[in-house]
């Protein structure tokens, strides 16, 4: 920290908060780039929060303050951070954004004890982790399919002749058990026939909705509109199409 904290000018005050605002910003535009919780606005906010209150105390002439309040910064994150840590089934989703902000705050920090080449260096080693350590970590966990934050869910459903059903979803589980797709849950569901019809003529014309729960990478509507043309292809088939689970709207075919 600096000697003389009080003589801090406005033009030094604005230097040390653009730089705090500017490793933010580089830090949430990758995570903006790769569709997480916390993008570009919120980690350029936690920068440049932990920005000013540093600053502040710097300005306010308190020697020991800068560090107690750093200290303070940590704490404070932290209760940040585990508001975005989520809980799916026995898995956990949010640590790398929560990590991510907690780096911010770091940036953010250092920057304003006019560390300004340290901030630069800090952002691009934290850059560097999430853009290396990402196909690394894939090295090294071969046997698990992708990130979990990686992936997102979508729905398939297909409609075909009930005398299909077997082995339409006997492709489904064939097709979704590698690292490209993952099923999560398969459901079933016979459609009415006409109350007009006989026992021998709904049998031939009953028809069974099939819904899948899949979980996928970023390039999933490529992979899914492949599955959906191999689907196609398959006699008894009615109707295929998929969305994501927050628009239903997407995808059909």
């Amino acid at each position: 920290m600096d000697g003389v904290v009080h003589a801090l000018s406005g033009a030094e005050f604005g230097a040390r908060l653009a730089v705090g605002l500017g490793c933010g910003a580089l830090i949430g535009a990758e995570r903006q780039w790769r569709a997480r919780m916390a993008g570009l606005r919120t980690n350029a906010l936690v920068a440049v929060g932990s920005t000013l209150f540093v600053l502040y105390s710097v300005a306010a002439g308190d020697t020991g303050g800068p560090t107690r309040v750093a200290s303070y910064v940590v704490s404070g994150i932290g209760f940040l951070g585990g508001g975005v840590i989520l809980r799916d089934g026995f898995n956990v989703r949010g640590l790398n954004t929560a990590a991510t902000l907690w780096c911010s705050a770091a940036v953010g920090v250092l920057a304003a004890a006019g560390h300004l080449g340290f901030a630069a260096i800090a952002t691009v080693t934290i850059l560097a982790v999430h853009t290396l350590g990402r196909p690394l970590g894939r090295l090294i966990d071969h046997d698990v399919p992708g990130e979990e934050e990686d992936l997102r869910p979508y729905q398939l459903h297909v409609t075909c002749n009930a005398t299909t059903e077997a082995h339409i979803r006997a492709l489904l589980v064939q097709h979704t058990t590698g690292d490209q797709v993952i099923l999560c849950g398969l459901h079933t569901r016979r459609v009415e026939a006409a109350p007009d019809q006989s026992p021998a003529d709904e049998a031939a014309t009953a028809t069974v909705q099939l819904s899948a729960d899949v979980r996928a990478p970023g390039d999933a509507p490529a992979r899914l509109e492949q599955l959906i043309a191999r689907l196609s292809l398959e006699p008894g088939i009615q109707a295929v199409h998929w969305h994501t689970v927050d628009d239903p709207a997407a995808g059909l075919a």
